[in-house]
């Protein structure tokens, strides 16, 4: 009898354990189910004008592969020139081979790509070694070209590129700043190594300085005490005066070259502009005093995309050598200045804005369903500061 009871006792309880494994499984499946595997996104499938850009409803959900990622949910992004550049397919060699630099993927393609670079929103799911972040956190982000980009409902950074957002913007205003903001640090504080103690009483000229990065720099410079003149057209004179600019140099009105004879020499020169600039702008640096040039505009991508990656860069560094050289021999410095993401300085960035030193400058706002029309917008030029886009309808 007591057998008996015994072996209905461990059938019932093998039987409830079976039960309980079905039921685990069908909560697993159903949980499962319901995340997100797709997403909405603005994406192009090959390289040209405006009409490859496609809204696409089912673009493949980010999925955290390394410890040091993060997703964030997309609240607002907004668009640069180099995104503009990218949809006409600038750089697309260089961004090739630093997505696989081993060539050890089976796709064929980078397609279909998102561009935009610049993010503000709010973390929804951190890798295990993400620890200063957690799912909720409101942060901004400049993603590097390489990348898929933030024309998205969702995105994948890494915790290093990432930054709390500043407490003093809406999303819309915060996503108007990472990507300048962060390319003027470069220029100016990486490459030329200005920091705030050496800026103090510096004269600083910044050559297209209405423009994202450049009202960026006259931010940037004036909270650390630089003397600044701003050359852009009169149309933007009360913009950048506003910002802070000392002197306002207006290039419509006649000749830069000659205008600036009648100022003192400067101790850095930021172009935006490049071209024929540098071929005159450098003689108006402080020579032997360790007086620094900075161009953004370089063929490095462009050697790349014509001579293959070898030859271009080879190129490039002849290119940037002989100019280094040939500028040091009259006692100034030549340099080249690119982008680089870094969670850790738009920390520095944020404390700076919080503080009511830096501010983002926007010039237009488009709702998600009109990317097209925002880069139409974009590609005209003469931009007074950023076009954001509003990527969730009632985003502040």
């Amino acid at each position: 009898m007591l057998n008996t009871l015994r072996g209905m006792f461990c059938t019932r309880l093998l039987s409830l354990s079976k039960k309980c494994r079905r039921l685990h499984r069908r909560q697993a499946i159903s949980t499962s189910s319901k995340k997100n595997t797709v997403m909405p996104a603005w994406v192009i499938d090959r390289y040209g004008s405006n009409d490859v850009l496609r809204f696409n409803k089912n673009t493949m959900f980010p999925i955290i592969k390394y410890p040091n990622e993060v997703v964030v949910k997309v609240h607002a992004a907004s668009l640069n020139p180099l995104d503009v550049n990218m949809r006409s397919g600038y750089g697309a060699t260089s961004m090739k081979m630093t997505r696989d630099p081993l060539n050890l993927s089976n796709k064929d393609s980078e397609f279909p790509l998102v561009l935009g670079r610049d993010l503000s929103g709010v973390i929804m799911e951190c890798g295990l070694d993400v620890h200063y972040f957690k799912p909720g956190d409101e942060v901004w982000a400049a993603l590097p070209p390489w990348k898929q980009g933030t024309l998205s409902e969702f995105v994948l950074a890494s915790g290093n590129e990432v930054s709390l957002k500043p407490k003093s913007l809406s999303h819309t205003q915060a996503a108007a700043l990472p990507y300048v903001a962060l390319t003027a640090w470069a220029a100016l504080v990486n490459t030329c190594g200005l920091t705030e103690e050496k800026c103090l009483g510096k004269r600083i000229l910044i050559y297209g300085a209405s423009g994202g990065v450049g009202t960026a720099a006259i931010q940037l410079t004036k909270a650390w005490g630089a003397h600044v003149t701003a050359v852009c057209s009169q149309d933007a004179s009360a913009l950048v005066k506003d910002l802070g600019a000392d002197h306002v140099i207006d290039y419509r009105s006649g000749n830069v070259e000659e205008k600036l004879k009648s100022t003192e020499l400067f101790d850095l020169i930021l172009d935006n502009v490049g071209g024929s600039t540098e071929n005159w702008i450098l003689n108006y640096l402080k020579p032997w005093s360790g007086a620094k040039y900075v161009t953004l505009v370089t063929p490095f991508l462009l050697n790349t995309d014509r001579l293959g990656i070898a030859d271009g860069m080879l190129r490039s560094g002849i290119t940037v050598g002989s100019k280094v050289m040939k500028h040091l021999c009259k006692g100034v410095h030549y340099r080249w200045g690119f982008f680089t993401p870094s969670g850790p300085t738009l920390d520095t960035i944020a404390e700076l804005v919080d503080a009511g030193k830096i501010r983002p400058v926007i010039e237009d706002v488009f709702p998600f369903s009109e990317v097209p029309r925002a880069f139409l917008k974009l590609q005209g030029g003469h931009a007074r500061g950023k076009t954001v886009i509003r990527v969730v309808d009632d985003a502040k």
